[in-house]
This record gives C-alpha cells, sequence and structure tokens, in this order.
C-alpha cells in the first residue's frame, strides 16, 4: 500500500476569501440582472403591443420595428427587447432615444404620455426630446437613428 503523504496545505489568507467571495456576489449580481432584464423585456413586449402589424419581437437594425400609426402624437411607444423609445413630438416628425438610463444604466419602461420613468432611483426622461425632468440623472438619453419608409419606422 502506498503510503500517503500529510503535507499541510496552506490556508487561504483573509483577503483571497473575501476577494473570492465578492467575485462570485458580482457574478451573481450581473447575472441577476441580465435576467431581470431579459424577464423584463419580455413581459413587457406584450403589454407594449410590440406585435402590432407584425413588428416587434426578433427586430434587427433595418427591420421594421413600428408603424407610424403605432406611435402616438405628443408621446411614444417603448420597445423593450430593442431598448429604444420611439416619439412623435408632432405630426409626422419621429424621433427615437434609448431606453437605457443615464444614471446607473437601469432599463426603463414605464412610459406616461410623454414621459419615461425609471424604476431604480426615480428618474424621469421626455421621450420627445430625450431631456431630463427630473433627477437624479443629469445627462439626456441617447439618441438612436431611426429612418420612416412610407408608414414603416425601421431602425437605422
Amino acid at each position: 500500500m502506498a503510503s500517503e503523504s500529510h503535507h499541510p496545505v496552506p490556508a487561504p489568507s483573509r483577503r483571497t476569501v473575501v476577494a473570492s467571495l465578492g467575485a462570485a456576489g458580482l457574478a451573481v449580481a450581473l447575472t441577476a440582472c441580465g435576467s431581470d432584464d431579459d424577464a423584463s423585456g419580455s413581459s413587457t413586449e406584450q403589454g407594449a403591443d410590440t406585435g402590432t402589424g407584425g413588428a416587434g419581437a426578433g427586430t434587427g437594425a433595418g427591420a421594421a420595428l413600428a408603424k407610424t400609426s403605432d406611435i402616438p402624437e405628443g408621446g411614444g411607444k417603448v420597445f423593450s427587447d430593442e431598448k429604444v423609445v420611439v416619439s412623435q413630438p408632432k405630426a409626422g416628425d419621429y424621433k427615437a432615444f434609448s431606453t437605457i438610463c443615464t444614471h446607473r444604466d437601469c432599463p426603463m419602461t414605464d412610459l406616461k404620455d410623454d414621459v419615461l420613468s425609471c424604476s431604480c432611483h426615480g428618474s424621469q426622461f421626455s421621450v420627445t426630446d430625450g431631456s431630463v425632468k427630473k433627477g437624479p440623472a443629469t445627462e439626456p438619453l441617447a439618441a438612436k437613428q431611426i429612418t420612416v419608409d412610407g408608414d414603416s419606422i425601421k431602425l437605422a
């Protein structure tokens, strides 16, 4: 029988244990954020009427996002999967902005009239021009490029 060698294995330092737990916690938090984002995107998709006229799910750059009749004048519509809100500030004038809050990068889906609100910290943005209506955010929403072709709105 082979003799077993009993060499003591040095225990990890407290710093190593704390750093490992911190990295594991960060991985769990990021995974949870990713899962949360996916879950909110699919549940909001149903509530956001993205299926109207065959537009919505699986939309990429160049694909039809919405019909012009889907976007209310003076308001907008959130497309969660694409992380974009499309608005119509005045008749025939369409704009698009990111739905990622500029304060802490939270995805936003809460749109009432022309105000997009962040459920994380309460920031509010105008969907007609992307400006901050209420902090803590201080930076406006990032503009997104869209094209209007007939009655079809597409991400550029």
